[in-house]
């Protein structure tokens, strides 16, 4: 079994990549009230600051803060995922191993997880997230995904309405580790 490590950091900032179990679904935008839901019922017992959040159809990005003194974004996931299960009428494919346990067949397990380690970090973790429903090709403007945060920021003056313009305007690195030879 893989031996999986979390940077748990009280107080830190985290960048989360969430997906479906089976990712040509569409269920988080087809149930997007269902997971505002979720999400709205979790921070009520578990308090955490959202910096920046998309929601794409089959999966999700997000950057949070923990509060002070508070390291476990786990159960706060747990309890996402499962609160948003639970909304949802019974029927997906389920695997024999998740039968077995008892368990749903919506949410991968695991998900991706990277402690931010300063502003720059930050700033391109964020723009990520916002830069995701164009890069998967949903809109060809960040403004016109709905199921994000940028309008927030928008309205913040954060960013400007035609903030990243056409998506080869940029160069797709977005809080992506660089790929290549250039990368070695």
């Amino acid at each position: 079994m893989t031996d999986y490590r979390r940077n748990f950091i009280a107080g830190g900032s985290f960048f989360f990549t969430v997906n479906l179990a089976e990712r040509r679904l569409r269920l988080l935008t087809e149930h997007i009230d269902e997971l505002r839901a979720a999400f709205r019922d979790v921070r009520r017992q578990h308090s955490f600051a959202i910096d920046a959040m998309v929601v794409l159809p089959d999966h999700l990005h997000a950057a949070w803060t923990l509060p002070e003194g508070d390291a476990d974004f786990a159960t706060r996931w747990r309890l996402i995922k499962s609160g948003f299960s639970r909304r949802l009428p019974a029927g997906e494919r389920i695997s024999g191993s998740r039968a077995a346990k008892g368990e749903r067949g919506i949410w991968q397990r695991r998900y991706w997880e990277h402690t931010i380690r300063d502003g720059g970090d930050f700033a391109r973790h964020i723009d990520y997230i916002h830069i995701n429903p164009v890069k998967h090709g949903l809109v060809a403007r960040v403004a016109d995904w709905p199921y994000s945060s940028f309008h927030r920021m928008m309205k913040l003056g954060v960013y400007p309405e035609d903030w990243a313009g056409d998506v080869s305007d940029h160069d797709g690195a977005f809080g992506e580790r660089p790929r290549g030879p250039a990368a070695r």
